[in-house]
């Protein structure tokens, strides 16, 4: 397939808002979408803070107004910033210049890469999304924080690769306001989603305290183990992986650069 059919997804950072930090999760959650020219970065949490023209983003998106996905911007911002309207009533006082309103459930185009805003279940005070990424028949999902998806269906129908948050493996860190759950869904309950709707590779980014200061190894069999259970592949992303989806075919491509002494060899997950 061409390489302008191609999408290359770079793992920046990993952690959640948690305090323990290792060398696979030094960083806040957030990734880079290539295709072409385009690199369009999503979530700029509080770690990327003076960080931002070394990386050179094209655009921004945001999920959610939390400091570990919108903090880096507080100086402002060397591209144009696309939230929802709900996300940018929060953001209101930062200098930011270039404002975009990303539409809920209505795809739009930035570089050529297709982003569509799923209303996903997390915060009361900072309302989330995630988004259905697509260039072709090349399809992923990516959402950092959820309890759930709303018309889950519709957002995981079709794709190649779901990326999760990874702040619980088995039990869901969930509390109740009202009729509203807040929080955060485990792993395991997210393989059940991707079982559901037939989707066969996964990785789990914005990882917990449990991730962050587990052994590794040890972790890995575990979220393995569980999407062997459901016939997914399951993985815990790091900081610097860098994925390469072609049409259905998703595969590792080693380390991004600058994260060379993170990642394992060349073709490794």
């Amino acid at each position: 397939m061409s390489a302008t059919r191609q999408l290359a997804v770079i793992f920046l950072g990993t952690r959640g808002e948690i305090d323990a930090r290792s060398r696979q999760h030094l960083r806040h959650s957030s990734v880079m979408i290539e295709r072409g020219g385009a690199r369009v970065m999503i979530d700029c949490g509080a770690d990327w803070l003076g960080r931002l023209m070394r990386l050179s983003p094209t655009a921004i998106l945001l999920t959610h107004a939390h400091p570990d996905h919108a903090a880096g911007l507080t100086g402002g911002a060397p591209c144009p910033i696309y939230a929802t309207r709900t996300t940018w009533r929060s953001l209101s006082a930062w200098p930011l210049c270039d404002r975009r309103v990303m539409p809920l459930r209505k795809p739009i185009a930035i570089g050529g890469i297709t982003f569509e805003a799923f209303p996903v279940a997390h915060s009361l005070r900072a309302p989330a999304v995630g988004y259905r990424i697509s260039v072709g028949r090349s399809r992923l999902f990516y959402v950092p924080d959820v309890v759930a998806i709303r018309n889950r269906r519709r957002a995981l129908e079709g794709l190649n690769l779901y990326v999760g948050d990874g702040a619980a493996i088995n039990r869901p860190i969930i509390r109740r306001r009202g009729q509203a759950a807040i929080g955060h869904t485990s792993i395991r309950i997210q393989l059940d989603w991707c079982k559901a709707e037939r989707v066969g590779i996964s990785f789990f980014t914005h990882c917990g305290s449990g991730i962050v200061n587990g052994d590794p190894r040890r972790i890995g069999q575990v979220v393995r183990r569980l999407g062997v259970e459901r016939g997914v592949e399951a993985r815990v992303a790091r900081d610097g992986l860098r994925l390469v989806l072609d049409g259905r075919n998703v595969r590792c491509a080693g380390a991004a650069r600058g994260f060379e002494s993170v990642n394992p060899a060349h073709g490794r997950c």
